[in-house]
């Protein structure tokens, strides 16, 4: 089964309950033993080597107690492993494995982001820099008052532009093209939301896809090109199968279909079948 670059950092939910070293110390006395693998010494992304981890894992078993799980997370993170600290962000935002704690969430969030702006943007743990980037963005959007973060909405543009334009990375990329289109956020243009959707679109995420699709097929303040419209929410559509996402791209993509042409539904499909694997398609 393929797994995209973004839905592959969902892996690391998953991560801790699959992440059997109990009495390990460390995430990296775990790799010296064998038990995890270690990290690939190629320039692959840190979704790559969840990604990786998860597979080697799958079927091992478990045999770890919560409590040496966030144990061991902390000591890693404690050594600074951005993977390490970005679990316990996830595990204290949601509540799984541990108290719900947001406080806690946004500093594990925000000391990657802090520690690693520069980090090189095709490094291996570029994509979890990327995703901190994003989850402090969302959490300066709203404020978190027990925290003492105010909201502060421009601020939070700045943090998603940042994982947008230095890590290329597709979710932020996506988000980026959506507030080009609220005049609320920054400023409504619908030509510069269609360049930042159309960069993630190319990256395999199936919701840029759509809506860069459903912009062209229907001209919504670019020129309209409804057969390379139909081609991006035909390929959204077959990326999103069994995501949340799958509801409103089908509802795009029929009502596209229902209103084009026999010649461009039949083009707009031949192109998705030629060039749909090189933007993530199936």
């Amino acid at each position: 089964m393929r797994t995209s670059r973004a839905s592959a950092l969902s892996i690391m939910m998953a991560f801790h309950v699959t992440f059997g070293f109990a009495g390990a110390a460390t995430v990296a006395q775990a790799q010296a033993t064998g038990v995890l693998p270690s990290l690939p010494s190629i320039a692959e992304t840190a979704a790559d080597a969840a990604l990786a981890m998860a597979n080697h894992l799958d079927g091992a078993g478990g045999g770890i107690s919560g409590r040496d799980l966030v144990t061991a997370l902390e000591d890693a993170a404690l050594a600074g492993q951005p993977m390490a600290l970005y679990q316990l962000g996830l595990m204290y935002e949601s509540g799984e494995g541990v108290e719900k704690d947001r406080v806690k969430a946004f500093g594990y969030f925000s000391q990657i982001a802090d520690e690693h702006a520069d980090a090189a943007p095709r490094g291996v743990e570029s994509d979890i820099v990327a995703q901190s980037f994003l989850k402090v963005g969302e959490y300066y959007r709203t404020g978190l008052p027990e925290a003492g973060i105010p909201k502060n909405e421009a601020y939070s543009n700045r943090l998603i532009m940042h994982a947008a334009s230095y890590f290329g990375d597709a979710d932020a990329q996506y988000q980026v093209g959506q507030m080009y289109l609220d005049d609320a956020r920054l400023g409504e243009s619908p030509l510069q939301s269609a360049r930042w959707l159309n960069l993630a679109a190319r990256k395999g995420h199936a919701g840029a896809q759509a809506r860069l699709g459903d912009m062209l097929f229907n001209g919504e303040g670019i020129d309209a090109d409804p057969v390379e419209g139909l081609m991006w929410l035909t390929v959204a559509s077959r990326r999103a199968v069994n995501t949340p996402d799958a509801g409103w791209i089908s509802e795009l993509l029929n009502n596209a279909m229902s209103i084009a042409s026999t010649d461009q539904r039949k083009r707009a499909v031949e192109m998705a079948d030629s060039l749909g694997a090189r933007f993530g398609g199936l």
